[in-house]
């Protein structure tokens, strides 16, 4: 296998090829970074979070780099559903499953990283999937389109108290990958500021053209056809959350009144799938290891210790380090 055949773009795609940390059946050691009354946990668990992965694949498109390295592996065009799957999972085990489980998905998801580069054929300059720039690229996209659809589609804004937590959040969440947590938005204000000051880096190319309708108009062909189906029903929605520059240059456009009419319509379907049992089943169908994490932190035994932790102690305590040191 070549460096760049390591690479998916996020990365958790080849975590689920050599077997994704996450084990539902083992007890939770505790209750993560955050908490079950956090406002992570609750924009992580909605069904708004679909919405919100698709987004962020969208969006993430428009970095040349990420384009080219997703172009290298093929991952999402030859097995689009495990990288769904997966790259949801990922994202999810840190927002709301147990500090082991995060540690050891974050330390799999670095050391696949660490072998993946390539050259971005555009510019002629290589990219490294651990790049501190390029995993705060991917970590802000991913947190701010998951909140963005929860907002537009799902319950609304949160509380100022709530939404301060939520970036606060996003911080500490940013430890568990490569970035730079000096660099991470601690605010909306920051994050309209990071996403206009990132802009000027930012362009189409023919892979950026191919990652995102590959995500908003996936073929029957290599997804599964029910899937390919709903999401091409979803991606209006997704459009309509988009800044108008962003589908100008795409041409991933559609016209105000779909946008004026989309919104109410994917409100109304959102609650309707909002009660657990109905939201697992759905999210079951896309990515049935997302819902394994859900249903643990949700329904799950209490955890052994009813605790909140930081990455520094889970690191300690969970990490290979400490885990070679202890014998275990």
């Amino acid at each position: 296998m070549s460096p760049t055949q390591t690479l998916t773009g996020t990365g958790p795609r080849m975590l689920a090829r050599q077997g994704f940390p996450f084990d539902a059946t083992r007890r939770r050691v505790d209750h993560g970074f955050f908490g079950p009354g956090s406002p992570t946990w609750k924009v992580w668990t909605s069904p708004t979070a679909l919405l919100g992965f698709q987004r962020s694949i969208a969006v993430e498109a428009f970095d040349p780099f990420l384009a080219a390295a997703v172009t290298d592996t093929q991952g999402i065009y030859t097995d689009p559903m495990g990288r769904l799957d997966s790259t949801l999972t990922y994202f999810t085990i840190v927002a709301v499953g147990d500090s082991r489980s995060a540690i050891e998905a974050a330390e799999l998801l670095q050391k696949v990283h660490a072998r993946a580069t390539g050259i971005e054929p555009v510019s002629g300059k290589r990219y490294s999937a651990n790049d501190p720039d390029s995993q705060l690229w991917i970590h802000m996209t991913g947190w701010h389109s998951v909140l963005k659809c929860y907002e537009m589609f799902g319950p609304g804004k949160l509380s100022a108290e709530d939404e301060a937590r939520y970036w606060a959040d996003c911080v500490i969440a940013a430890e568990l990958q490569t970035c730079d947590p000096a660099k991470v938005p601690t605010s909306r204000d920051g994050v309209r500021q990071y996403f206009e000051d990132e802009r000027s880096r930012l362009c189409w190319t023919e892979h950026s053209d191919r990652l995102a309708r590959q995500i908003l108009y996936p073929p029957a062909t290599t997804t599964n056809p029910m899937i390919a189906a709903v999401a091409r029903r979803l991606t209006p929605a997704v459009i309509a959350t988009l800044p108008r520059w962003m589908r100008q240059l795409s041409s991933i456009d559609q016209n105000a009144a779909i946008d004026a009419a989309v919104i109410p319509t994917m409100r109304a379907l959102m609650a309707s799938v909002t009660p657990l049992p109905i939201r697992t089943r759905v999210a079951r169908l896309a990515a049935p290891s997302l819902v394994s994490v859900w249903e643990n932190a949700l329904q799950g035994e209490p955890p052994l210790t009813d605790t909140i932790v930081t990455p520094t102690e889970a690191r300690a305590r969970y990490g290979r380090t400490a885990v070679a040191a202890s014998g275990d």
